[in-house]
């Protein structure tokens, strides 16, 4: 489980392991059309589909390949989304790729950029790839744009689990360049 940012936090958010009690307040993420218009798959109903998904991550932990983080706002200890580092194989290349997703309630609220500065961050601090990517739609403009702010640049495009995507990446010596001097 060398990738689970499990304890870290930000200036707003706690990230931990899923916990069973989450499947309720994260079924409402699959129970929104909205969360699903940019990514193409097999429908199936929402708590199916959240089972699916919980019961991946648990995969994901027991095999170190990495997983999503429960991300919880430090006012509210509320449960706003998900955001971690997940090992994929992309073009048959196994890479680390920062993932997020947040309930729709939370978006436009920066949420989604603080995380993923924070997986960023402790990815490279840890020194566990000298790269990191973001499989994105190529609809999903509001991802992009999170990508794009957390200093990441689209690389190419491709196909993803029979969806088209977006590869952005970000170098670990361009991460470094961009670490404010100490003096």
């Amino acid at each position: 489980m060398k990738y689970l940012l499990e304890g870290q936090s930000t200036d707003r958010l706690l990230f931990r392991m899923i916990e069973p009690s989450d499947f309720q307040h994260w079924l409402k993420f699959f129970q929104d059309p909205r969360t699903s218009m940019h990514w193409r798959e097999e429908k199936i109903s929402p708590e199916l589909t959240c089972e699916n998904w919980c019961q991946k991550q648990q995969w994901r932990y027991e095999n170190d390949k990495g997983g999503m983080n429960a991300l919880v706002e430090k006012a509210t200890n509320k449960l706003i989304g998900h955001a971690g580092l997940l090992v994929q194989t992309v073009d048959g290349i196994e890479e680390l790729e920062i993932g997020y997703s947040l309930l729709p309630e939370f978006w436009n609220l920066g949420y989604a950029k603080e995380a993923a500065v924070k997986c960023k961050n402790f990815a490279f601090q840890n020194n566990f790839s000298e790269s990191l990517i973001s499989i994105i739609s190529i609809t999903n403009a509001p991802s992009q744009r999170v990508a794009s702010k957390n200093g990441m640049t689209p690389e190419k495009k491709t196909f993803y689990h029979n969806n088209e995507v977006f590869i952005y990446r970000i170098g670990r010596a361009n991460w470094f360049q961009s670490l404010p001097l100490i003096k």
